[in-house]
C-alpha cells in the first residue's frame, strides 16, 4: 500500500513555511487585517495557499506526533488561522466579533426579551428577524437584524446599555474540535486478527423497552455509509434535506455505526441528528445549536454529544443552564488549542461532561485542552472513523472524536432526563474510568473502542 505520509522533502518546506509563519506571528501588526489576535499574514491573504485541506490535517497530524508542532506554530494560532480563512471566505455573512470571533453578519440574539427591550431594539432601528419558541425550555429566542451603517458590536452595546436586564449577545459559529481526517486507511477487508468489536449497548440498563438513545449536534450524517445501514436516525435541520459531512459522518459513526470492519460505542441505539451547518457559511451558529438543543429537549433525549467549541455565549450558556436542570447530560469535546489555551465552550459550561483525547498509551494530545472542564478522557487518535467517499474509513485525531464515545457510554444509563439519574450515570462511568495523569479528569474510558489503523490492513 502506498503511503499516505508526506515525503521529507515535501514536510521540509512545510517545516520552513511554520517556521515563517510563526516569525511573522511575533510580528503582531499583521493581526489586525482582520481583528484577530496573533495572526500571521499569509501569502495571498489567505490559508489556502498553504495548500489543499487533507495537506494540511497530514501536516498537522505528523507534527504533533513528533512534538516539534508547539515549538513552530502555537496550537491556538491553527485554528485561528482556520477562523480567518473562514471570515475571509465569507465577508458577506460573517464578522468577527471585538474578540476576533466568527459571527454572523448585522444579527444579534435576545434570550425572551422584554416588551422594553423590544422597545429599545427597535429605537435603535432593529428589526425583529426571526422568533423561535422554545416552550421545553420556558424561553424564546429572538434574532435582531441591525440597520445598514450600524456597526454590530455598537448595537449591541447600545441595547444592553438601554435594556440591563435583557441578554443579548452576538450570534457565535462554532466550529469542531478535531481534525477533519488524518491519513486514509486503505480499503479492502480487513486482515485476520482485526480488533474485536464490542457489545452494542442497545439493551443495557438503564435502557427504556431495550431501546438507547442518544443524541447528535453537529453537521450532516451520512447515512448512506454502510455504517449506518441498519441505524435509526431522526434527523432534524436543514429543512429536511440530508447535507451530509466529514465531521458529522465521523462522530455519528463513533457513537452508533456498525459494519463488518467497525462499530461505534453504542451500535443499535437511536440517533437523533441535528444538522446545524446544512453547508451554510451560517452553519454552526449559536441560534442553531440552541434550537438544536431545544429540539433534543422537547424529544427527551438525556445524553447529547457537541463535538463544538468556541466562544462564551450568553444565549449558549442559557440553555445549557436550562437543559443540566432538566437533567440532561451534554457531553462536549473541550478542544484542541493546546494545554495553556483559554477554556473553549460549550464544554467548560459549568455541569457539562468535557472531555478530552488520550492516544494509546492514555497520554492526553499534546494539542488538547487542559483545565478543571475535562471530566472524562477517552480515545483521541490513531483511530479510524467512517468517512465520505473513498476509502470509506479515515484516522481521525482530536477531543472532536473522544466526545462520543463518553455520549455513547452514558447513553445506556440515562434513558431520559432526570437530575438525579444523569448524576448517577457520571458516578457509574467514573468508578469504571482508569486513573491516568494528569489533563484527563476522573480517568480514561472506552480503551476498547479504539479501532486502530490495523484493523484495515
Amino acid at each position: 500500500m502506498p503511503s499516505s505520509r508526506p515525503t521529507y522533502s515535501l514536510l521540509r518546506t512545510c517545516r520552513c513555511l511554520l517556521t515563517a509563519l510563526a516569525l511573522l506571528a511575533a510580528a503582531g501588526p499583521a493581526a489586525a487585517q482582520v481583528g484577530l489576535p496573533g495572526l500571521p499574514r499569509l501569502p495571498g491573504g489567505s490559508l489556502s495557499n498553504l495548500g489543499d485541506a487533507s495537506l494540511r490535517d497530514r501536516l498537522r497530524e505528523r507534527l504533533l506526533d513528533t512534538a516539534e508542532l508547539p515549538r513552530k506554530v502555537s496550537l491556538e494560532q491553527m485554528r485561528l488561522l482556520t477562523v480567518r480563512d473562514l471570515l475571509q471566505r465569507h465577508p458577506a455573512q460573517l464578522e468577527p466579533d471585538p474578540a476576533g470571533f466568527p459571527v454572523v453578519r448585522r444579527e444579534i440574539l435576545a434570550w425572551s426579551p422584554s416588551a422594553a427591550g423590544l422597545a429599545a431594539a427597535s429605537a435603535a432601528g432593529l428589526l425583529v428577524a426571526d422568533r423561535q419558541q422554545m416552550p421545553e425550555v420556558g424561553q424564546t429566542l429572538v434574532t435582531l437584524r441591525v440597520p445598514d451603517g450600524v456597526a454590530t458590536a455598537d448595537a449591541l452595546s447600545t441595547l444592553r446599555t438601554a435594556d440591563p436586564d435583557g441578554v443579548y449577545d452576538f450570534d457565535h459559529i462554532y466550529i469542531g474540535a478535531g481534525s477533519r481526517a488524518a491519513d486514509a486507511a486503505p480499503e479492502g477487508a480487513p486482515a485476520a486478527g482485526k480488533a474485536s468489536l464490542p457489545a452494542s449497548g442497545a439493551g443495557a440498563p438503564g435502557a427504556v423497552g431495550g431501546e438507547v438513545r442518544v443524541g447528535l449536534v453537529d453537521s450532516g450524517v451520512d447515512g448512506g455509509h454502510e455504517v449506518f445501514e441498519n441505524a435509526r436516525i431522526v434527523r432534524w435541520g436543514c429543512g429536511d434535506v440530508a447535507h451530509p459531512a466529514a465531521h458529522g459522518t465521523a462522530v455519528g459513526a463513533l457513537m452508533i455505526g456498525k459494519s463488518e470492519r467497525f462499530s461505534g460505542a453504542a451500535p443499535g441505539a437511536k440517533l437523533y441528528a441535528a444538522d446545524i451547518y446544512c453547508d451554510q457559511p451560517t452553519g454552526g451558529s449559536a441560534s442553531q445549536i440552541v434550537q438544536a438543543l431545544a429540539w433534543l429537549a422537547k424529544e427527551q433525549v438525556g445524553v447529547i454529544n457537541i463535538s463544538l467549541v468556541g466562544p462564551p455565549n450568553q444565549m449558549l450558556g442559557r440553555v445549557v443552564q436550562a437543559m443540566v436542570a432538566r437533567g440532561h447530560l451534554l457531553v462536549a469535546a473541550v478542544g484542541n488549542d493546546g494545554p495553556t489555551a483559554p477554556p473553549l465552550y460549550p464544554a467548560s459550561y459549568p455541569g457539562v461532561v468535557g472531555v478530552t483525547g488520550v492516544d494509546p498509551k492514555r497520554n492526553p494530545l499534546p494539542e488538547a485542552a487542559r483545565g478543571p472542564q475535562v471530566m472524562f478522557a477517552a480515545p483521541g487518535s490513531q483511530m479510524a472513523a467512517a468517512a465520505i467517499g473513498a476509502p470509506p474509513y479515515k484516522l481521525v485525531r482530536g477531543t472532536s472524536f473522544a466526545s462520543p464515545l463518553v455520549a455513547a457510554l452514558l447513553a445506556p444509563k440515562l434513558a431520559a432526563p432526570s437530575p438525579a439519574q444523569a448524576a448517577a450515570a457520571v458516578s457509574s462511568l467514573a468508578a469504571s474510568a482508569t486513573a491516568a495523569g494528569d489533563g484527563t479528569g476522573r480517568g480514561v474510558v472506552g480503551e476498547n473502542l479504539r479501532i486502530p489503523p490495523s484493523a484495515f490492513r
